[in-house]
């Protein structure tokens, strides 16, 4: 079967970043904390790719492409890999893997829970992505996806907490959710002008 050139194209796009930034930081080209900076840009990534996941059903109402589903399953699963990696960075940048600081952390900085009961509900996400589980769960495989809608509530909040001195960058991701989440409602959604119309054959 012939491998699909979006599929490729998506995970260059996906993979160039953390690559990119990995090698900014080898260069120090991150300033004097580039493993701070490195936790940043790939927790602002994931949720941005978060943020893209919600794009895609309005996507396909808007063109008519079945496909932008199939981008959505491949996006969301780097949204976890995006969180992997940026938990990894914070252990080993932040903490220096010393694992006794991580009460001490959790007690001072809060947002550090919310963002790991962000990560669990992607691991939840990502583990049932696959066909197989959503033949086996049925309808219940849809109810357990609505948690995109709580990750990326949970990760704008820890955004928030983080950054609640400068809320201008915030606000931005802030307002794209909620567009993106009121495109979710079913009335908003059947408002949605569909550019592509399938073409009627005429019978002569």
């Amino acid at each position: 079967m012939k491998f699909p050139l979006w599929r490729l194209s998506v995970f260059i796009a996906a993979a160039i970043w953390p690559l990119y930034w990995l090698y900014e930081a080898w260069s120090f080209a991150l300033g004097p904390d580039p493993g701070k900076v490195l936790v940043e840009r790939l927790g602002l990534g994931t949720l941005i790719l978060l943020l893209v996941t919600l794009c895609m059903t309005p996507m396909q109402k808007l063109t008519g492409w079945a496909g932008w589903i199939a981008v959505r399953r491949q996006i969301g699963l780097w949204c976890f890999a995006y969180v992997v990696l940026h938990l990894c960075a914070y252990l080993f940048f932040v903490l220096g893997l010393d694992w006794s600081q991580l009460g001490v952390e959790l007690s001072k900085r809060p947002y550090i829970i919310v963002g790991s009961l962000g990560a669990l509900c992607l691991l939840a996400l990502a583990v049932t992505s696959n066909r197989f589980s959503q033949r086996r769960m049925g309808a219940r495989w849809k109810k357990l996806h609505r948690l995109v809608y709580v990750v990326v509530g949970l990760g704008l909040l820890h955004m928030l907490w983080i950054v609640r001195a400068d809320l201008k960058e915030w606000s931005v991701y802030a307002f794209i959710g909620a567009c993106l989440l009121l495109l979710r409602v079913p009335a908003v959604m059947r408002r949605i002008p569909r550019l592509y119309k399938k073409k009627t054959v005429v019978a002569t």
